[in-house]
């Protein structure tokens, strides 16, 4: 059961990440810095999620 919570805050952080990257990448100037660093992050978030989710 904690499998699926885990999995859960893991994906939750990486859906945040992904809009905030969108976000900030839509801002231009040098919110691009910010774009890579949390689409980096959240795609990685999102790796964990996948592996962390109970097959």
């Amino acid at each position: 059961m904690q499998r699926y919570a885990l999995a859960g805050l893991f994906s939750a952080i990486a859906v945040s990440l992904a809009l905030l990257a969108a976000w900030a990448a839509l801002s231009g100037g040098r919110a691009w810095v910010v774009a890579f660093g949390a689409g980096a992050v959240a795609l990685w978030m999102g790796d964990l999620a996948r592996r962390v989710w109970p097959s």
